[in-house]
């Protein structure tokens, strides 16, 4: 089990990111949380086995067809019992 945090830069506040992040992470069956930061970025938390939290960042990478991502911080991040991955507020 791997946990990883991304933030996510570019048009990546109001096209629906978030939701689209949360629904491939369910569908993925992994725990963690994404958020919008008052910069303006995205903070993605994404826990669970190494191959499916390695797909949920290709998704991400490849978008939504809203959002423009133009880049992203990789650091490995505490395991812990985030819970199914949900939108934080």
């Amino acid at each position: 089990m791997i946990c990883k945090r991304w933030i996510l830069y570019g048009r990546v506040q109001g096209v629906g990111l978030r939701h689209f992040v949360r629904v491939h992470g369910a569908r993925l069956q992994l725990e963690g949380y994404v958020r919008n930061l008052p910069d303006g970025s995205v903070e993605v938390v994404a826990q669970g086995e190494e191959e499916k939290v390695l797909k949920l960042k290709k998704i991400i990478l490849q978008g939504n067809g809203f959002s423009k991502l133009e880049d992203i911080q990789e650091d490995d991040f505490p395991i812990g019992n985030y819970g199914s991955l949900h939108i934080e507020y």
